[in-house]
């Protein structure tokens, strides 16, 4: 599998090679230095760009940069092009220009189409831009960032579904349950923490209610299936239903926002090298689930269960204490998860998390956890999160609409479990 993620990687890089027109702020003290080396060291210069805050800011860098060094920025036009055409006409009648100054959104305008033409005293006056270069949109790094942010959730989900595969079960409710952690913490910083005014203190408490909940809603799971011999799919379906509807009428049916802008920090925040807060726990989880599964007793006990649940009790595994601790995990992080949502949103809804169970399961039989149990890793779990991400974020890199990738999601997680029957059949052997 991670073959085929670096392979996806490798697609995705090629499909999305383009010609890119820097902006920001490295681009502007490039294009200020520009300036100076055509233009001389006191040129007269005027700035046009559109009234965006990004393009605003852009103008702002490179007028400031260039005043440092001694330049004369006779204008900065943030605007439309007839504000330009304006300043034009105002520069040419007041002593003309060495150079305009613009980024490649503002180049396009006609109106710099032709200066010598359209205004005689600016007709040795350059046009100058940021310089573009060939980069796939893939890998730049903001959306490298934004595809591990945007799994975060689901890979999270992923390390409690794993263990519940492993054992040989399955556990549907994990998508209701982010919507009913999400619901039970905003309400619990609404009505009991200070809403919009709430502290750090609060927030975590009401991120913990949300964690219980959820691993309580897990217990019960579990608590059927060991107690009643219910199947997984029937009780976590249930529980799917239960858990749904039950954040519903916590948020009486709309979202729960009034929280605190501090409530962000763990879906928004990036606090350690410039990295999303989310994708740092989602990383720390899985090294923590990574030790545990191949370094502590019950991750033996759960792949021993798997393989052979009356060879595992033989041998001394308690059954149900490891089953019912597998869905109580897969709970847990499915509430934790609801409250990273919660977060990355800055509110609690009972839409939440809607197909996630189909995406979280997924994600763990691509990265190579077998259905039928007793065998699977976290690290392949994380790949397999990684591609179902590569996968959606790259075709929309490439324009494909969403109802193609739904098929294509589709024949991967077929894909995928084909590949584990035939593995266990030795290949029809």
């Amino acid at each position: 599998m991670l073959w085929v993620l670096l392979g996806l990687c490798l697609l995705f890089t090629v499909l999305t090679w383009s010609e890119q027109h820097p902006s920001g702020p490295a681009a502007a003290d490039a294009l200020a230095a520009d300036i100076l080396r055509q233009c001389g060291k006191a040129p007269r210069v005027l700035v046009a760009v559109r009234e965006q805050p990004d393009d605003a800011a852009f103008a702002a860098r490179v007028a400031t940069r260039l005043a440092a060094a001694g330049a004369t920025v006779v204008e900065v036009v943030k605007g439309e092009p007839r504000d330009a055409r304006g300043a034009l006409e105002r520069a040419a009648a007041g002593g003309g220009l060495e150079c305009v100054a613009v980024n490649s959104a503002s180049a396009e305008w006609l109106v710099f189409a032709d200066l010598a033409r359209d205004y005689p005293a600016l007709a040795t006056t350059k046009l100058l831009q940021p310089k573009s270069y060939f980069w796939p949109n893939f890998l730049k790094r903001e959306n490298l960032l934004n595809i591990a942010n945007q799994i975060s959730v689901i890979a999270i989900l992923a390390i409690g579904m794993t263990m519940v595969i492993i054992t040989g079960g399955i556990d549907l409710s994990v998508g209701s349950l982010i919507a009913l952690a999400s619901v039970t913490a905003a309400v619990l910083v609404r009505d009991l923490a200070g809403g919009v005014e709430a502290g750090p203190t609060g927030m975590l408490l009401a991120g913990l209610g949300g964690i219980a909940v959820a691993a309580a809603a897990g217990a019960f799971s579990g608590l059927m299936i060991v107690c009643f011999g219910i199947p997984p799919f029937i009780a976590t379906l249930a529980m799917m239903l239960v858990a749904g509807g039950t954040a519903s009428l916590l948020a009486r049916g709309e979202s729960v926002y009034q929280l605190p802008d501090s409530f962000m920090w763990l879906g928004r925040g990036a606090d350690f090298l410039g990295l999303p807060n989310a994708v740092v726990l989602m990383l720390l989880l899985y090294f923590v689930a990574h030790v545990v599964m191949t370094r502590m007793t019950l991750g033996r006990h759960l792949l021993a269960l798997g393989g052979n649940r009356e060879a595992a009790r033989l041998s001394g595994v308690p059954v149900s204490a490891v089953v019912l601790l597998a869905y109580v995990l897969s709970g847990a992080l499915a509430g934790l998860g609801g409250v990273v949502m919660a977060s990355q949103l800055k509110s609690g809804s009972p839409n939440y998390g809607q197909m996630y169970e189909l995406y979280t399961i997924a994600a763990v039989v691509v990265g190579g956890t077998s259905l039928a149990g007793g065998e699977g890793s976290m690290l392949g779990t994380l790949v397999g999160a990684l591609i179902i991400a590569v996968i959606q974020n790259g075709m929309n890199l490439v324009g494909i609409e969403s109802y193609t990738q739904r098929v294509v999601l589709g024949a991967v997680i077929l894909a995928a479990v084909l590949l584990d029957r035939l593995r266990h059949r030795n290949w029809g052997g």
